[in-house]
């Protein structure tokens, strides 16, 4: 029997669309009139994640994954030109949004996909239809071991040893590192994932961009409380498809969620941080299940 991903034909359109002087790449999928699922990615990805997610769901929904600035196809402006912030970034896929005409749509978050995503829901709570959060971090519970060096960069980015711990994590073997911990079968995991967005960090001026990033994620769990404070008053349908293998995200980060939304879907997956990449056709089914339950279709 065929898996959702591996039986679909929906097609997957790559397009660009100008936003305030910068060239925003994104893969679109489906009908505009069908519920629309706004896809986030994470580091050092870009909408690539999604492919096989998109083609999977695009024959019952509309779907849109934008590449940040500095990731996949996007413009890529040096840090003299543009701030790299979560801030700006949200800002950015805000205007996204408003270009593209969407009125409601679901969230999908995903690592730095949520720290973006959330800051739109904050502003815009009543256009969210359902948030599709997949190791995507929202508590300070949820962040592992693995963030002591970035905290201590936050505290001392100009620390000669920071700065180079930090550098560390833009390496080829730190990007393979991310696909394959966690993972139940190596061999199933494509070397294109960690090969493009590899090509995508060594480009020049990139390292700066991720360590602006990386400095900026500073910013975000003072965000926190707003954060849950929108998931209590608003209660969003609120699907959590997590690989709870992860290292970076564990999974104390998804059950967190569940003290806030009363009626969240937990589903632990074993596999680690992509977890599309090992479960896309289970997550495929999962969100077409979740979202008929509540009537988004």
């Amino acid at each position: 029997m065929e898996t959702a991903v591996q039986s679909a034909t929906a097609q997957v359109k790559h397009c660009s669309i100008r936003i305030d002087g910068l060239d925003i790449f994104y893969r679109e999928a489906g009908d505009p009139a069908r519920p629309t699922l706004l896809l986030l990615h994470g580091f050092p990805t870009s909408s690539h994640m999604f492919r096989n997610l998109m083609a999977a769901l695009g024959d019952k929904y509309h779907l849109l994954a934008p590449d940040y600035p500095g990731f996949g196809n996007s413009s890529m402006p040096l840090v003299n030109e543009f701030e790299y912030s979560f801030d700006n970034l949200a800002a950015l896929m805000d205007q996204f949004i408003a270009a593209k005409g969407l009125k409601k749509y679901s969230l999908y978050v995903m690592d730095y996909g949520a720290p973006v995503g959330y800051r739109i829901a904050v502003k815009h709570p009543e256009r969210v239809e359902a948030l599709l959060i997949q190791n995507g971090n929202a508590y300070l519970q949820g962040l592992s071991p693995f963030w002591d060096q970035i905290k201590a960069y936050w505290a001392a980015p100009e620390d000669p040893a920071n700065i180079s711990a930090m550098k560390g994590m833009l390496t080829a073997e730190a990007t393979r590192w991310q696909y394959v911990t966690g993972v139940r079968d190596v061999e199933v995991i494509s070397p294109d994932n960690w090969i493009i967005d590899q090509a995508g960090l060594d480009r020049p001026g990139n390292h700066d961009i991720q360590l602006a990033l990386f400095y900026s994620y500073g910013t975000n769990p003072p965000l926190y409380p707003a954060w849950q404070a929108y998931f209590r008053k608003y209660q969003p349908p609120a699907l959590i498809t997590w690989g709870k293998n992860d290292e970076i995200f564990p999974a104390s980060g998804a059950y967190a969620y569940q003290e806030d939304l009363q009626h969240a879907e937990l589903h632990l997956l074993d596999t680690g941080h992509f977890a599309l990449e090992e479960d896309g056709a289970l997550i495929a089914s999962l969100i077409d299940e979740f979202l008929q339950k509540h009537n988004i279709r």
